[in-house]
């Protein structure tokens, strides 16, 4: 049986910087991330805790593939996933949580 995996990213409160990753457990990587788990990593340098976007797929392999994608793509892409998903940028941690 395959494990699947979920593409996210997220954002600095101001829109700045954004951060792609790919996780087979969305809830506790986003968790790691707003809770400053790794001092030291790009999220928490830049203060990326915003969950702006994510995308389950059924298979971890098909979510790295598209974290690659998304990665090796333009920043104004990023946006337009993100605004396909969330036009608001809402940070999506709210829904999440509770849903997990």
């Amino acid at each position: 049986m395959q494990k699947g995996g979920y593409v996210y990213i997220l954002a600095t409160p101001n829109r700045r910087s954004l951060y792609t990753g790919v996780t087979s457990n969305l809830f506790k990587r986003i968790w790691e991330h707003r809770n400053l788990v790794d001092g030291n990593c790009y999220t928490a340098r830049y203060n990326c805790v915003m969950l702006v976007y994510y995308c389950r797929f059924n298979s971890i392999e098909d979510a790295i593939a598209e974290e690659k994608r998304i990665k090796g793509g333009k920043r104004r892409q990023k946006e337009q996933l993100i605004e396909s998903m969330n036009y608001g940028w809402r940070d999506l941690w709210v829904d999440i949580e509770n849903s997990f």
